[in-house]
């Protein structure tokens, strides 16, 4: 793969895939931690005398044009943050963002409409793949986020391009993780938490090869304890993956990886911020009842589990971290991390929901790297190769 720093770019109409994929908060963007990452690699190509065209999505609109899910809040926030205009066209592909694209200055920013209206995005379009193509001169991939996937905007696009590589934030997300984390110092510990075990349970194998501890919350932590046999009431439970969980936890053993787990668990009967919760041991989960946060003895079992790590890797909140009432866990995993990294440990988030959290109590400069992509983040550490970077070697 070539760095952006090696290509030609004066003179030329630089197509960038960027992932703005943010929160929204009533139309305005209420997380801008990804768009802040990509301005390294839109302020090289400005200083080299090259005009931008920025592609990205947003949510899933699923093939369909959804007013919530246009770019445009993105455009507004792009502008206070590279501090120029930006020009922003309705749609990504027809004739008249393309003939915008095509009469840009040098300097000047074009961001097109949210990929994701078109079904040919996710499927790899050829047509829609040219289409896009027609933006640029130059193809530039800085989306570590979507770089797990195989899309028109960074894969079926690639071909299209004499000149092509990788911006500066991708570079610096590949070089980080595979550096530090094939082979991490030790001990490593690797946290993991959020609602969706389907998408981490093969990482979860890999990691037994690697890691010294696992530390799981956040819902993915119930389908195990369901297949320990624990109660875990009405808690988030894959039914499907009982089993396969099961296989993890005796491998583990097997293997002499520790598993650490949820013990007791803050409670409650529905997921809002004004549900009565209370505290309870798992055993104690009445039928109606569902775990939205870590309890205080799991807290401090976790913060043992983490005390000496060498390496952190840690993917996904410990509760339901939206509302303030479930947070305590997932704060007491940022600061157990800060404390270990101010005693030289290598932190590592992989994204998501993490590097939200993170972001939103401003803690960011206390880690050592923040990854901007949480799936993308999570196959690589897992050995996979990314269509995206495939496409681009």
């Amino acid at each position: 793969m070539k760095s952006i720093e090696k290509l030609t770019l004066k003179g030329q109409r630089v197509l960038i895939r960027v992932d703005f994929n943010v929160p929204l908060d009533d139309g305005i963007v209420d997380n801008d931690f990804r768009i802040r990452a990509a301005l390294p690699t839109l302020r090289h190509c400005i200083e080299q005398n090259a005009s931008v065209v920025l592609m990205s999505h947003l949510g899933r609109p699923n093939g369909h044009r959804v007013p919530e899910s246009s770019l445009l809040p993105i455009a507004e926030d792009l502008e206070t943050l590279l501090e120029r205009d930006i020009i922003f066209s309705q749609d990504c592909i027809s004739d008249e963002a393309v003939d915008v694209s095509r009469g840009l200055e040098p300097g000047q920013v074009h961001l097109l409409e949210n990929l994701r209206f078109y079904p040919g995005e996710e499927t790899n379009d050829p047509d829609f793949a040219a289409r896009l193509a027609n933006h640029g001169t130059v193809y530039i991939n800085d989306a570590f986020g979507t770089a797990h996937r195989a899309h028109a905007s960074n894969v079926g696009v690639v071909a299209h391009f004499d000149q092509a590589g990788i911006g500066l934030l991708m570079a610096r997300e590949v070089q980080f993780l595979k550096e530090q984390l094939d082979n991490p110092k030790r001990p490593y510990v690797v946290v993991l938490g959020g609602a969706k075990i389907a998408d981490k349970l093969e990482l979860v194998h890999k990691l037994l090869a690697k890691a010294d501890r696992l530390v799981i919350g956040g819902g993915m932590a119930f389908t195990f304890l369901k297949a320990q046999g624990k109660n875990v009431g009405r808690s988030l439970v894959d039914e499907s993956l009982i089993e396969e969980a099961g296989k993890i936890l005796e491998a583990a053993k097997s293997q002499g990886v520790e598993i650490f787990l949820p013990r007791d668990v803050v409670a409650a009967d529905q997921i809002s911020k004004d549900a009565a919760w209370r505290v309870v041991a798992l055993s104690d989960l009445r039928p109606d009842e569902m775990g939205v946060d870590i309890g205080p003895e799991t807290c401090t079992e976790f913060g043992m589990a983490l005390a000496g790590a060498r390496t952190i890797l840690w993917n996904g909140p410990m509760g339901v971290f939206e509302y303030a009432p479930f947070q305590t866990g997932t704060q007491l995993v940022i600061d157990t991390i800060i404390e270990a990294t101010s005693q030289g440990a290598i932190s590592v988030v992989g994204g998501g929901d993490s590097a939200s959290a993170i972001d939103k109590l401003s803690k960011a400069k206390y880690f050592t790297h923040i990854s901007t992509g949480g799936g993308a983040s999570l196959e690589l550490v897992g050995g996979h190769t990314l269509p995206a970077l495939e496409a681009l070697s």
